[in-house]
């Protein structure tokens, strides 16, 4: 075979494989000028797939993606085979194009073996979720969990305290009636889950429902006949989904840690719920708090009351504290919350009982759960975690913010503007606040950034460009500036309209200390390895060792290879560039990768004669040729 036939076939070996695994890989297809969002659906079970038998609904096995593809709503087929490989699309469906969003949602669908009713759902279950999420969680901007209705608002819970660190969305939602039926409250639902999930960077676990999408901590099941299934009693919703889409960004929850997303799944099962009523008896009580109980949520009257008059009961409550079983409070009630505000309260407390405020009982049994599974965690930094707002559960007493107009330059432009409604000073945030964060961001005015969060405005909202502070930030250098912007809530995994990400701006400007937070806080590079490739052999053959480093610092392959199959050892050897080449060979580059020419880096040395760098690249002496063919598999990640 000559080598124009070894060209032609490797190459056609190589894009069978990268269009396999692009929608992965790449943030955007190179056929076509849209931007791409990627949403993985996990398809765990409940009403929203079922299939009417008999008049009976029940699940059906690998019958959803196939009704999905048939229906417009939720798969544009001409964009699949005019965009896609024949392997991508057996795989992925992708949306109609959103006029009023600027990204072309496209996803797949991972189905549960086998479907589970969610009246059947376990904690194991909900760690098989939370280990899918981890598994692909960075080649996808958000993530969809179809689910049973019945024990939705549990399985919201657990995983808003399993997934730590959380940076992108997870929606989990369903219906009351299956998508296929001509009425369905299911169509609604999984599409406005998708285009949340792919378009809006919320990090948070959160429950879509009846054009609402709520926190997914503060939900509860209260309707099992109406569309209005779920309902948020002390939190209102964070999206509303009208005829524009409408994010309340200053009531979304941020963690304000610099670190990678994780899952904790050692959840305590040794907890429950004991619900106090007129007579109940001390025995009944001690019974319900002997080993191998670890943990009680109370539901107690009122504000978070219990009989003062019932001395048996309230020892036997303090006796269970002292074997350290954790009482947490948690009212009756479905609004409202617990409080030491009366007498009866206090003696609660007095026992050794947690207040709960004004958490949910699925979200208080979840947190209980997950704080227990703590095992590195001491008994008063327990209950230290469990009276303090970790993901949103909990409403915390907060100072008073600045309202809108209470911010001149807003004012002044909504005066000149004529603007009068509530409505249209919100537009006018929406299009100036995103501006006014990136100026800020270029001047390093974390003052200013200070007061813009005051007001109301969202960190991670893009400008017209879809560029964000962060991005700003890291273009310009300044570490304190990211440093600030991450520890508020800023996300390193938006998007601008080129498809780079924070991450690209830090590496075009050499930041290596911002590029190892970046990467410490969950930040990947956004572009397949055969695109950072051709960046690396740029840098190879203009010298720039420093562009080098930023790439391999943010977690670029160095052994990542162009469209000839030619390395950036390949051009810093064709080069002589040797301080370039000694980088790349103490950084896990090989010398013995052939390109399409069948040339390595060591045979262009000896064919040049480059004495210097033959030491360099073979010190011993003794190195085998690798073949191209055995690397191919190697330079683009695996579809799923």
């Amino acid at each position: 075979m000559d080598i124009a036939d070894k060209k032609s076939t490797l190459w056609h070996q190589k894009s069978l494989e990268e269009q396999a695994s692009r929608l992965e890989t790449q943030s955007s297809l190179s056929q076509t000028s849209d931007m791409i969002a990627r949403v993985l659906v996990i398809y765990t079970g409940g009403t929203i797939g079922m299939i009417n038998k008999d008049g009976a609904y029940v699940p059906e096995a690998k019958c959803l993606v196939t009704k999905l593809r048939s229906l417009s709503i939720f798969h544009d087929e001409d964009f699949v085979l005019g965009h896609l490989s024949p392997e991508n699309q057996k795989i992925f469906l992708a949306l109609p194009k959103l006029v009023k969003e600027k990204r072309r949602i496209v996803y797949k669908v991972i189905e549960f073996e086998p479907l589970l009713d969610s009246s059947n759902m376990t904690g194991n279950d909900w760690i098989k979720i939370a280990e899918c999420i981890q598994k692909h969680y960075d080649k996808y901007d958000g993530f969809v969990v179809l689910h049973g209705t019945d024990t939705m608002a549990y399985t919201a819970s657990a995983l808003s305290f399993m997934c730590e660190h959380l940076g992108k969305p997870i929606i989990l939602t369903g219906s009351q009636i299956p998508i296929f039926e001509v009425r369905s409250d299911g169509r609604d639902n999984f599409l406005s889950s998708l285009i949340i999930a792919g378009t809006y960077p919320i990090p948070e676990v959160l429950l879509c429902f009846n054009e609402k999408v709520y926190r997914g901590n503060r939900c509860v099941k209260s309707d099992n006949s109406s569309f209005s299934a779920f309902s948020s009693p002390n939190m209102p919703p964070l999206v509303r989904l009208e005829i524009d889409i409408f994010v309340d960004w200053p009531a979304v929850f941020y963690t304000g840690e610099t670190e990678k997303f994780r899952i904790h799944t050692n959840m305590c099962q040794n907890v429950g719920i004991l619900r106090l009523f007129p007579g109940i008896t001390a025995q009944t009580v001690r019974a319900f708090m002997q080993p191998p109980m670890q943990g009680i949520i109370l539901q107690t009257y009122g504000a978070g009351n219990a009989p003062t008059n019932r001395a048996d009961l309230l020892d036997v409550l303090e006796e269970a504290c002292k074997w350290g079983v954790l009482i947490v409070n948690i009212t009756q009630c479905s609004r409202g919350n617990v409080n030491a505000a009366y007498a009866t309260g206090v003696a609660l407390q007095k026992a050794g009982v947690i207040l709960g405020g004004d958490m949910t009982t699925e979200a208080a049994l979840a947190k209980l759960s997950y704080v227990l599974g703590k095992g590195d965690w001491s008994m008063e930094k327990r209950k230290k975690m469990l009276g303090q707002n970790l993901r949103g559960e909990m409403t915390t007493v907060a100072q008073e913010t600045l309202s809108f107009m209470d911010h001149d330059l807003i004012e002044s432009v909504a005066q000149t503007l004529h603007l009068s409604t509530h409505e249209e000073v919100n537009k006018l945030k929406d299009a100036l606040f995103p501006n006014l964060m990136c100026a800020a961001a270029k001047n390093s005015d974390i003052p200013a950034l200070e007061k813009l969060i005051e007001a109301g405005s969202h960190l991670s909202a893009p400008n017209q460009d879809g560029r964000t502070a962060l991005h700003v930030a890291c273009h310009s250098g300044d570490l304190r500036l990211v440093q600030f912007l991450l520890n508020n809530g800023a996300s390193v995994h938006v998007r601008d309209y080129r498809g780079d990400s924070p991450l690209i701006d830090a590496i075009h400007a050499k930041n290596l200390d911002i590029i190892y937070l970046l990467v410490q806080t969950g930040a990947v590079i956004p572009w397949s390895k055969s695109a950072i490739a051709l960046h690396l052999c740029s840098a190879a053959a203009l010298n720039d060792l420093n562009t080098i480093k930023a790439w391999h610092a943010a977690g670029a392959d160095l052994n990542s290879f162009d469209y000839d199959y030619r390395t950036a050892l390949h051009v810093a050897v064709t080069s002589n560039r040797k301080d370039v080449a000694e980088f790349l060979m103490k950084n896990g580059a090989h010398c013995n990768l052939q390109d399409v020419f069948g040339l390595t880096a060591l045979t262009i040395a000896q064919k040049l004669g480059y004495t210097e760098l033959l030491s360099i690249l073979n010190p011993d002496g003794h190195l085998c040729v690798e073949p191209i063919e055995n690397l191919l598999s190697c330079n683009h990640t695996s579809s799923l």
